[in-house]
């Protein structure tokens, strides 16, 4: 039985500790960068699997089509695994992007 407790309406930072602290509750803390982005990318595969199911791309029906939404969740979490690991806030990371992007011409 876990003890974490994400708040209600978490903001980003929110969701960022929360990582962290279910990593140590569940014993991961020590997974190294290479673990966290193989497990991000496998987790980018099952997100992509559901998304092909849910856009009605043929898919095995004797495979199993993982959850769209949950496997997005997983993505959202070992993103802010990579975040954590390297001190990154993503808030800020997200908006130092976006000014730049804003002064972009996109044709």
């Amino acid at each position: 039985m876990s003890n974490l407790n994400l708040k209600e309406n978490p903001n980003l930072q929110d969701f960022q500790r929360y990582v962290v602290d279910l990593k140590k509750e569940r014993g991961f803390e020590k997974e190294t960068i290479s673990e966290i982005f193989m497990l991000l990318s496998e987790e980018i595969g099952e997100m992509a699997k559901a998304a092909r199911k849910s856009s009605g791309m043929k898919v095995d029906e004797n495979s199993n089509i993982p959850d769209l939404g949950l496997e997005t969740a997983d993505v959202f979490i070992y993103l802010l695994a990579v975040c954590n690991y390297f001190d990154i806030d993503l808030e800020k990371a997200f908006r130092d992007k976006e000014e730049i992007n804003k002064k972009r011409v996109w044709k």
